[in-house]
C-alpha cells in the first residue's frame, strides 16, 4: 500500500508552467542553429548555457510572485476573439484596465517587449553575460506565448474537469515524440520589423487554438478508460504515473501535430528575436566577447535560484 502511495506521489506535471523543461531547453538549443555565422560564433560555444538556462524563468516562480504573470495572458477575460477591446500597447492597456488588472490576467506580450529592449541594450553595450542570460530567458517567454493554454483562463482544464491537460500538451507530447519523430530543420532567423505585433499575432494564434486543445482531449477521454488513459512508465529513471503512450499518440494525431508546429514556430521566433536585437544594436562583433566569464555574483545567483527551486514552493498563481 505504501509503495502504491509513493508511486502516486511521483506523478509528473503536478504544476503546469510554460513548455516543460525538456521542450524549453530544446527550443533554445535549436534556435541557435538558425542564427547567421556572425552570431553563431558567439552563441554556439555557449550553447549549453543557452539551453540549460532556458528554464530559469520557471525556477524563478519559486522566488517571486511577480514572475508568474510574465508567462501567460488570460486573454479571454477581455471579451471574444480577436479581443479588440484590449489595447496592444502597454500604456494604453494600463490606461484602460489598470496595471493591477493586467498583472492579474498575465502580461506575456508586453514582457517579451521589455526583454527585447533589454537584450538590444546588452548587445549595444557589449555585455556578454547579459546577452547570454537575456537570450536564454527571452527564449522562454517567447515559447510560452506559443502555448494555447497560456492564452486561456482555463489554463489547466480546471473549469472543464481536465486537470493535467496543460502539462500533457506541452510536456508529455514533446518528451515522447520530439527527439525521434519531429523535424526541427527550419531555415534561418529573419529580421522582425514590429516585434510587438509579431508577438500579438502568435498570442492570438494560441488563443484560438485553446478550444481545440480542450475539446479533443475531452472527446478522447470518453473513449479511453482510466486504466488505458494513464500508465506507470519510466521517466528519467523513475517510475511515474503519466498519460499512456497510446493515449498521447492518439491525442497528438487528433491535434494534427499542433504541438510540433507550435514548437517549430517557437524556435523560429526565438532565433528571430535574438537576431533582431543584434541588428537593432548595430550588429556588434560578438567574437570579441569570447570567452564569456561569469562573475562570482552571477554564479551565486544561479545557485540560489537552483536551491530555491528545489526546496521552495511556487509563488503566485499555480496552474494546478
Amino acid at each position: 500500500m505504501k509503495v502504491c502511495l509513493l508511486l502516486l506521489l511521483l506523478t509528473i506535471y503536478q504544476f503546469a508552467f510554460g513548455w516543460g523543461f525538456y521542450a524549453h531547453r530544446q527550443i533554445n538549443y535549436y534556435a541557435v542553429f538558425l542564427l547567421p555565422p556572425e552570431m553563431l560564433a558567439f552563441y554556439k560555444p555557449n550553447l549549453p548555457f543557452i539551453s540549460e538556462h532556458a528554464v530559469d524563468p520557471d525556477k524563478r516562480r519559486y522566488m517571486i510572485a511577480a514572475e508568474g504573470p510574465r508567462h501567460y495572458i488570460d486573454i479571454d477575460r477581455y471579451g471574444n476573439y480577436p479581443y479588440d477591446s484590449l489595447p496592444r500597447t502597454w500604456f494604453a492597456a494600463v490606461e484602460k484596465y489598470t496595471a493591477d488588472t493586467l498583472m492579474a490576467y498575465g502580461i506575456v506580450p508586453w514582457w517579451i517587449q521589455t526583454m527585447q529592449q533589454r537584450l538590444t541594450h546588452a548587445f549595444e553595450t557589449h555585455n556578454a553575460t547579459a546577452i547570454l542570460k537575456l537570450s536564454a530567458e527571452i527564449g522562454h517567454y517567447i515559447a510560452d506565448a506559443h502555448v494555447p493554454l497560456h492564452a486561456c483562463s482555463n489554463h489547466n482544464g480546471q473549469f472543464t474537469d481536465q486537470r493535467g491537460i496543460h502539462g500533457f500538451w506541452e510536456s508529455r507530447i514533446p518528451e515522447l515524440l520530439a527527439a525521434t519523430e519531429w523535424d526541427f530543420f527550419i531555415g534561418k532567423a529573419a529580421y522582425i520589423d514590429q516585434p510587438l505585433s509579431f508577438t500579438w499575432q502568435r498570442v492570438l494564434e494560441s488563443a484560438i487554438a485553446a478550444d481545440t486543445v480542450l475539446k479533443y482531449e475531452k472527446q478522447l477521454s470518453r473513449q479511453f478508460s482510466p486504466d488505458r488513459r494513464f500508465a506507470f512508465e519510466e521517466h528519467n529513471g523513475v517510475l511515474v504515473k503519466q498519460y499512456s503512450t497510446a493515449y498521447t499518440r492518439t491525442y497528438n494525431q487528433l491535434l494534427n501535430d499542433m504541438v510540433e508546429r507550435r514548437m517549430r514556430q517557437s524556435i523560429y521566433a526565438v532565433a528571430s528575436f535574438w537576431y533582431t536585437a543584434w541588428v537593432n544594436a548595430g550588429q556588434p562583433d560578438l567574437k570579441q566577447l569570447l570567452p564569456v566569464q561569469f562573475s562570482l555574483g552571477d554564479s551565486t545567483a544561479f545557485q540560489a535560484l537552483e536551491q530555491q527551486w528545489r526546496n521552495g514552493s511556487v509563488k503566485g498563481k499555480i496552474c494546478d
